[in-house]
């Protein structure tokens, strides 16, 4: 697995992670912790686009760790 594939991974498990903490926020009625949960996911959207950052400068640099683009091309 290349770092390219680990670190797209990771973004979408951040993601993924800050979109369960938004339903939780969401699904409880204590507001104390419905703030919390939303205070969660914004850090974790933060980190998230943080290391979006580094993807692309990542693939900028090395067109190899394009992941997406190479998964297209397997595809077709």
């Amino acid at each position: 697995m290349t770092v390219g594939t680990k670190m797209h991974q990771t973004l979408t498990s951040l993601e993924g992670a800050a979109a369960d903490l938004k339903t939780y926020a969401l699904e409880t009625q204590d507001q104390n912790a419905k703030k919390q949960f939303t205070d969660y996911a914004n850090q974790l959207e933060n980190i998230a686009q943080g290391l979006k950052g580094r993807v692309n400068y990542l693939e900028s640099q090395e067109p190899q760790y394009k992941v997406f683009q190479q998964a297209q091309g397997k595809m077709q």
